[in-house]
C-alpha cells in the first residue's frame, strides 16, 4: 500500500469539512451584508454554527460599516488552515505556509460560488412555486436580489420567461474565470 492510501481520504475529509465550514462562515458574512432577516431559521442555523468561533474573534476584529468582518476573517482562516493542511499532506512542506496567500483566491471563488448556488436554488424554487412566506424563499431572494435586480431591470422577460438567472449565472461564472486564475498566479497558489 502506498502513502496515498490514507492521504487521499484524509485530504478529502479536510477539504470537505473545512470547505463546508468556510462556506457557512462566508454565508454568514453575505447574509449580514444583504440584510437577510436575522430570525430566519436558516440564518439562525448559520449563526449557531459560527458563533462559538466568531465570539472570540469579535474581541479583536470590529465590524466596519455594518459588515461583519470577523465572519469574513473566519472564512479566510478556515480556508488557510485547509490549504495549509492539504499542502502539508501533498508534500509541499514549508511551502504550505503560502496558504495564507493562497486562501485569498479561494475565498473570492467561494463568495462567487455562494451567489451561483443561490441563483440556481432560486430558479429551482421558482419551478415548484413554494409559499412566498417560506423562510428559505425569503432568504434566497434577499441573498440574490443584489445580483439579480440590476439584470432584471435591463433584461426584459421574453413571453413571461425571466432570463435574468441565466445572464447572472453566466456573468458570475465569467467573473470567476477572469478573476480567479490571475489571483492564483499572483499569490503563487498550486491549487
Amino acid at each position: 500500500m502506498t502513502g496515498n492510501y490514507l492521504t487521499n481520504p484524509l485530504i478529502f475529509l479536510i477539504q470537505t469539512l473545512g470547505g463546508l465550514y468556510a462556506f457557512v462562515a462566508m454565508l454568514r458574512f453575505l447574509l449580514q451584508l444583504t440584510k437577510v432577516d436575522y430570525y430566519n431559521p436558516v440564518s439562525q442555523f448559520v449563526v449557531k454554527v459560527t458563533s462559538p468561533v466568531l465570539m472570540p474573534l469579535r474581541r479583536f476584529i470590529p465590524g466596519v460599516r455594518g459588515m461583519d468582518i470577523s465572519s469574513l476573517v473566519l472564512a479566510w482562516l478556515v480556508k488557510t488552515a485547509v490549504l495549509f493542511l492539504v499542502g502539508l499532506l501533498a508534500g509541499l512542506g514549508l511551502a504550505a505556509i503560502g496558504a495564507i496567500l493562497w486562501s485569498i483566491p479561494a475565498l473570492v471563488e467561494l463568495a462567487i460560488d455562494v451567489f451561483i448556488y443561490a441563483v440556481i436554488i432560486r430558479v429551482v424554487l421558482s419551478w415548484v412555486n413554494p409559499n412566498p412566506s417560506n423562510p428559505m424563499v425569503n432568504l434566497i431572494e434577499r441573498l440574490t436580489d443584489p445580483v439579480m435586480e440590476p439584470v432584471q431591470r435591463r433584461l426584459p422577460a421574453f413571453g413571461g420567461l425571466d432570463l435574468s438567472p441565466i445572464a447572472v449565472t453566466i456573468g458570475l461564472v465569467l467573473l470567476q474565470m477572469l478573476l480567479i486564475p490571475p489571483l492564483k498566479l499572483l499569490t503563487g497558489s498550486p491549487f
